[in-house]
């Protein structure tokens, strides 16, 4: 068996000694640009996602339709007045202030929306109208209608 010799074994374990208690800054890329320093103001974090919302109610399916032109200002039913530019919605029945999930069975697309008015009254089929922002999320202006499942979040 061969002896080893002390710079064999001791060159390595200096090596490793050196790496543990040395003082290493970090380095990654910045702008592109690799070994680029990252000081401490200048770390970017991002938020994190927010949580999307738990079911907490009912399901429901039916037709959508959403609030014309004319109703832009007038009173809702909690007393509000109907602006076009929020995401509101008119249900018969759930109680105003109800957050609901609003999704478009055709193409996936959904928006949350609070119930505010009663409505839609008419066809039975349609079960929510839906403020001009909410229906443009939906991208349902073009159509007037669509096909929706609404999820009661709160």
């Amino acid at each position: 068996m061969q002896h080893l010799t002390s710079s064999t074994w001791l060159l390595p374990l200096a090596v490793l000694s050196m790496a543990c208690c040395a003082d290493v800054k970090q380095r990654s890329v910045v702008n592109g640009r690799p070994g680029d320093e990252i000081r401490p103001e200048e770390r970017v974090t991002r938020p994190m996602e927010p949580e999307a919302p738990k079911p907490r109610g009912p399901t429901l399916r039916g037709e959508a339709s959403y609030y014309a032109d004319f109703f832009n200002g007038r009173k809702t039913a909690n007393g509000e007045r109907y602006d076009p530019r929020k995401l509101t919605a008119a249900h018969r029945t759930l109680p105003l202030g109800t957050r609901v999930r609003i999704t478009r069975l055709d193409t996936g697309r959904s928006v949350v929306v609070r119930v505010n008015d009663r409505g839609p009254f008419g066809k039975r089929r349609r079960i929510f109208d839906l403020s001009k922002a909410a229906a443009r999320e939906l991208d349902m202006l073009q159509d007037g209608r669509a096909d929706i499942e609404a999820v009661v979040l709160d």
